[in-house]
């Protein structure tokens, strides 16, 4: 009878990978548990330090009710998610026709024009303030929602991982489509949509993160209140609460910010790591 062996022990190289992501996650999270323990340590409890961290005082809600009292939250993320889906509706309809007709259809200059289409990539956004705001304003959407999302209705990102993810899926599922009688429209919507299911979620978190927490544009093509967008109604409702020195309010108004991405994460954590390994058919 063989000896029973000895539970494997781990490599040095995996304890060193496992602490140092240990490290990082430590790192990365101390911020965020300060801002949660600050939102309900009372305004009398001091100053700004990291020994709050340590909970030794009495929760209050203090901070929430004055936070909620001092910004139209409700207003603030109404605007934000207006924003959010209308350029994740508009972007899907575009890059899935673009990065289908860079995979699929045959035209002189394509790869040429592919390639100049992801310049772009290389532009930095602040560079594009300027004539997009002259735009905006030619157009007589400045100070609107829609201002906020003009800019971003197309997105060369969004094509080349579309063209990329088209490009995996196999012909011979199109060639049935259109033996079948199937129009171009309707293969693209029945047969390649559907396959190309896990590259349009990864967009879709991609695209609704970054505009959920974009500020510099909004900040430029929106001036009145009622129009704000959760970063530019936080930076206005945290300049006053800073100069008071209110850091608990403040950490209970960015956490309102915040709570939605984190709690989409905290429920949806595969479909967040799942997402982005894998863009086409297996």
């Amino acid at each position: 009878m063989a000896a029973s062996r000895s539970p494997r022990r781990p490599e040095p190289a995996r304890l060193l990978g496992i602490a140092f992501l240990a490290t990082v996650a430590l790192v990365w999270s101390t911020p965020l548990a300060w801002m949660i323990v600050a939102s309900f340590r009372p305004q009398s409890f001091g100053g700004l330090d990291m020994a709050s961290l340590v909970p030794n005082f009495t929760p209050t809600l203090a901070n929430w009710r004055e936070a909620l009292d001092s910004a139209d939250f409700a207003r603030l993320y109404l605007n934000t998610v207006i924003v959010c889906l209308g350029i994740l509706m508009v972007q899907l309809v575009t890059i899935t026709l673009a990065g289908w007709a860079f995979a699929r259809l045959e035209f002189r200059g394509r790869t040429v024009l592919f390639y100049a289409f992801l310049l772009q990539l290389m532009l930095v956004p602040p560079i594009l303030i300027v004539p997009n705001l002259v735009t905006i304003t030619r157009l007589g959407l400045y100070d609107t929602l829609t201002a906020v999302m003009a800019p971003y209705f197309a997105s060369a990102f969004g094509v080349f991982l579309m063209r990329q993810t088209f490009r995996t899926i196999p012909r011979d599922y199109e060639e049935a489509a259109v033996m079948e009688g199937a129009a171009w429209w309707q293969v693209v919507a029945r047969v390649l949509v559907p396959l190309a299911r896990p590259g349009l979620v990864a967009f879709s978190i991609v695209s609704v993160v970054a505009h959920w927490n974009e500020f510099l544009w909004p900040l430029m093509v929106v001036s009145s209140t009622e129009n704000q967008t959760l970063t530019i109604g936080l930076a206005s409702f945290t300049r006053g609460a800073e100069s008071a020195s209110q850091w608990g309010v403040i950490a209970a108004g960015t956490f309102l910010v915040a709570a939605t991405l984190l709690s989409a994460l905290a429920l949806f954590p595969r479909q967040f790591v799942n997402s982005f390994p894998f863009f086409g058919v297996k």
